[in-house]
């Protein structure tokens, strides 16, 4: 048996700071001091190992993987990745919910980059968060977990909502740039089914969404997680905390592209490791879960993931199909896929024109931000009803994002919101659901401002703004406002415009029993109004024509 003189002097110092508070409170602040300097494969190699009980499965779940991608019409490359064609529901639905719920929801200020900005002096985030709840190495963003019950979460009530609003498609956040999962992650200690609320929150949304007839998207923003957390790293926080590694990642440094350009300008330190583990993730989210549609954050162009993209995309691809269904739709940002081998979605903006391949564009109802925060301002019905037609009229879908609260509601103003939305779709859906591009998006003064981040920089509509959308043989002429003198005037359809070849044979206007009197002049369409309007934001005119127009 050893004695009391064999033991090393470090097994002394080590039990008098867990005896003496004075030596506890030295040891934290070791452990919690700066690490900002350390060589990146040392960061790494801490959260390696703090995710290492996870080897084996990530392994077994990577093997299959590579051979799903390379068991169906798509391979892991780019030149058969161009062959993607998106499945014609989701052409069809054109709206869609998108969902940022998460553990930043518990604090609820600035926005859902509250866990990154509460370790960045200087930030309000920094401010409040020091003033509410303490130095960020006395109470990290890894503390709200025991205060996030979503207790009064629902699913079925959202789901029910949803459908109201007349979405065709719900994409729930299943993981943050946080990484706290709200799936059931197979390779994750750090997830809403085993901490927290213990519940696998999104699973439970998903046989929601499901019942009620809508398709299921997923959105994993795990990527970003790689440096999210890295500025924690400059102070004394938690994040330098080995033992919480697994939680808040290898937390680099940020070596982001300048504005303006693409995210393979940016030179952040990315292990293999991590690319692997991002891959296993994603693909446990559509072993698990199948969903219809992945949604990705703008990261993934990232040149180290670029590669391991590829073998999403083929894995993705191919898996869809063989679960017995439509192929699947991958949402990508920027310049981060080849165009034609998925689905560009355009962050909180628009297009100037139509684009042949379908696009979409996702923003949130709230004005600040995705997440849920206190004393947040919204959208109108009216704005996000004009936005919809805009897009569809470019061939594009809207995903409009909500942010519930930590507790599972969804503030009453922004269930108001979606059912005006709702209200006006269940009146005009006709021109909007299953339509395509007609040959022209749309005539008027108004502009929009193309391109990302520019979506509020749109000017009121007026009544002499239309956007077009068809099926088949029928034109859709949606007016945005209504005219004070009860009559529109189209000039695309007079006889000298898009469609002089062929003469103008019925109109009517959706949601009105009256018959319309109209003249195809010169000028354009003349068409006089019913006294009364048929519902409120835009007006739909089901127009027909005695031949095809080309």
């Amino acid at each position: 048996m050893m004695g009391r003189k064999d033991l090393p002097l470090v097994f002394y110092l080590l039990v008098a700071t867990l005896i003496c508070p004075a030596g506890r409170q030295a040891l934290a602040q070791k452990v919690n001091a700066p690490t900002a300097a350390l060589d990146p494969e040392v960061i790494d190699q801490a959260w390696r190992e703090a995710s290492s009980k996870y080897d084996a499965p990530r392994k077994e779940i990577l093997e299959g993987v590579d051979r799903i991608g390379h068991a169906g019409p798509f391979r892991p490359d780019w030149q058969s990745l161009r062959g993607y064609k998106a499945p014609e529901w989701y052409r069809d639905a054109k709206f869609g919910i998108f969902i940022h719920w998460g553990m930043y929801s518990v604090p609820a200020f600035g926005n859902e980059w509250y866990p990154r900005n509460m370790y960045n002096q200087g930030t309000d985030e920094y401010k409040h968060h020091l003033a509410t709840y303490g130095p960020p190495d006395k109470f990290g963003y890894k503390d709200f977990v025991s205060m996030f019950h979503a207790e009064h979460f629902d699913p079925a009530a959202w789901a029910r909502l949803f459908k109201e609003a007349g979405a065709k498609y719900v994409v729930p956040v299943f993981e943050h740039h946080d990484g706290f999962a709200m799936y059931d992650s197979s390779l994750s200690d750090w997830t809403a089914a085993k901490m927290g609320p213990h519940r696998d929150l999104a699973g439970d949304l998903a046989k929601a969404v499901r019942a009620e007839g809508l398709h299921l998207g997923a959105s994993s923003h795990r990527v970003e997680h790689n440096f999210f957390l890295g500025v924690g790293r400059e102070i004394s926080s938690d994040v330098n905390d080995p033992k919480f590694a697994a939680l808040y990642g290898p937390a680099h440094v940020w070596l982001q592209a300048k504005n303006g350009t693409p995210v393979s300008n940016d030179f952040t330190y990315v292990s293999q490791e991590w690319a692997d583990d991002w891959l296993a993730r994603s693909a446990d989210i559509v072993t698990k879960y199948k969903p219809e549609v992945v949604y990705f954050d703008w990261w993934i162009g990232q040149p180290s993931i670029r590669a391991d993209l590829t073998r999403f995309a083929a894995f993705y691809y191919n898996a869809s199909l063989q679960n017995g269904g439509s192929v699947g739709v991958i949402n990508y940002k920027d310049y981060a896929m080849q165009e034609e081998s998925g689905v560009l979605d355009i962050e909180r903006g628009q297009l100037a024109a139509i684009r042949p391949l379908p696009w979409q564009t996702d923003t949130s109802v709230s004005n600040k931000s995705w997440g849920y925060i206190q004393n947040d301002t919204f959208k109108s019905p009216e704005f996000i009803v004009h936005q919809l037609i805009d897009v569809v009229s470019k061939n594009g879908n809207l995903l409009l994002n909500i942010g519930p609260r930590s507790d599972g509601t969804i503030p009453d103003e922004v269930q108001a919101i979606l059912r005006e939305v709702g209200a006006w779709l269940k009146l005009n859906g006709e021109a909007i659901y299953g339509t395509r591009p007609w040959i022209a998006y749309g005539e008027g003064p108004t502009q929009i401002t193309a391109g990302s981040f520019h979506d509020t920089d749109t000017q009121p509509y007026t009544a002499e703004d239309f956007r077009f959308t068809s099926r088949g043989d029928v034109l859709y002429a949606i007016e945005m406002a209504w005219p004070a003198g009860r009559r529109a005037l189209i000039h695309g359809l007079g006889t000298n415009g898009l469609a002089k070849s062929s003469r103008v044979q019925s109109v009517s206007l959706l949601g009105s029993d009256s018959k319309l009197s109209f003249e195809q002049r010169s000028d354009g369409l003349s068409i006089q109004l019913p006294e009364q309007a048929p519902g409120k934001f835009a007006y739909a005119f089901r127009i027909t024509f005695d031949q095809p127009v080309k």
